[in-house]
């Protein structure tokens, strides 16, 4: 067949396969898909001066009195897909700078105390007032804010516990402490002295909740900026230290804080809901009506709703007796910085042992 008979052919094959391809489709015999793609959001811009500025906003709240809504989930299995979610409980946050903390949490409508806690900045106390297994589990627990006590979780699971539900409060709520909400509600201002602050933005694919599932606005994707608090190391090196999320949409709203310790690890993942105004004086607008903390390292998250906004008391002193809990209630006491030291001697002496072997 001659080169111009088979490019002949080939023109006439070409726009039969296309008729065939579109007829197929057509009638089934190929599936045609539609491909969701996220809604790309309008943002708003603003400089790097007015997010510092919100950012002081936040950190203006020197001490505060609210009533709350705590809602606590366990992430301990959030590798299996698993997170244990507790019932809301009201509760009550007496906070202070620098670092100082009152929290009780109570029951719903009997309003009888769950557990009380404090921390001095230094020191946290916890008083665990109700265990609903008949007292059993009553504590009063004290340590230091800065400790590592991960060494210890082995002998709560290895507690004989006769209720597994029980069992599996005692290790929820292990790791709770009072101090980890300080840096949510009582923002640290911004330190040019100190710190560098870098900017950037970032677009994120999110899931909105409050629309219909097949809304074209349920899957967007969300402007945001990327404010860094930079740290100077001895070495010369530069290590985040706080990285706050301004969302773009609508407005620039500051909506996220992560606190990063020493090494770069996140230590606190702080997002803020909608905002609003606290007290009735008009000097606290545009803040978080709602917090919530995810504590990767503990495992566990935490959100806390003002049952009251306008009735939130901000701005009065209160004194250092408020931040250091008394054990009343004449409770056993567990001192966790003894038992790491008992710990940590009980692991030495097996090692001494299994040298000597």
């Amino acid at each position: 067949m001659s080169k111009r008979n088979l490019f002949r052919q080939s023109s006439l094959i070409l726009p039969l396969f296309l008729a065939f391809v579109l007829f197929s489709s057509g009638c089934g015999g190929i599936v045609k898909t539609k491909d969701s793609r996220p809604t790309l959001l309008k943002v708003e811009d603003a400089t790097q001066a007015q997010m510092l500025e919100q950012v002081n906003n936040f950190a203006k709240v020197n001490s505060m009195r609210a009533k709350m809504d705590l809602k606590f989930e366990d992430n301990s299995y959030a590798e299996l897909g698993i997170a244990e979610k507790y019932r809301t409980a009201p509760g009550e946050v007496v906070v202070q700078r620098p670092a100082n903390i009152f929290l009780k949490v109570q029951i719903p409508v009997v309003n009888s105390d769950i557990v009380q806690m404090t921390s001095d900045g230094e020191k946290f106390r916890v008083a665990i007032l109700q265990d609903n297994s008949g007292g059993k589990f009553k504590k009063f627990v004290s340590g230091t804010n800065n400790a590592d006590y991960s060494s210890l979780q082995a002998e709560v699971s290895r507690m004989d516990f006769n209720n597994k539900g029980v069992n599996q409060n005692v290790n929820a709520f292990s790791n709770l402490r009072p101090q980890h909400f300080t840096d949510a509600m009582l923002m640290r201002p911004v330190d040019a002295a100190n710190f560098s602050y870098s900017q950037s933005t970032i677009l994120q694919q999110e899931e909105n909740m409050d629309v219909a599932k097949k809304s074209p606005l349920k899957n967007v994707l969300r402007g945001y900026y990327l404010l860094d608090e930079l740290r100077k190391n001895e070495d010369g090196s530069l290590t985040v230290s706080r990285r706050f999320w301004f969302d773009r949409v609508g407005t620039v709203r500051l909506a996220r804080q992560q606190i990063f310790d020493q090494k770069g690890e996140i230590e606190s993942d702080i997002t803020y809901g909608k905002a609003g105004n606290l007290t009735e004086t008009g000097e606290y607008n545009n803040l978080p009506l709602r917090i919530e903390v995810t504590r990767p390292k503990e495992k566990y998250k935490m959100s806390l709703t003002y049952q009251s906004p306008e009735s939130v008391s901000i701005g009065k002193t209160y004194n250092a007796e408020v931040f250091v809990l008394e054990n009343r209630w004449n409770l056993e006491e567990v001192d966790l910085d003894k038992k790491l030291q008992q710990n940590g001697g009980r692991k030495s002496q097996a090692a001494n042992q299994a040298t000597e072997k």
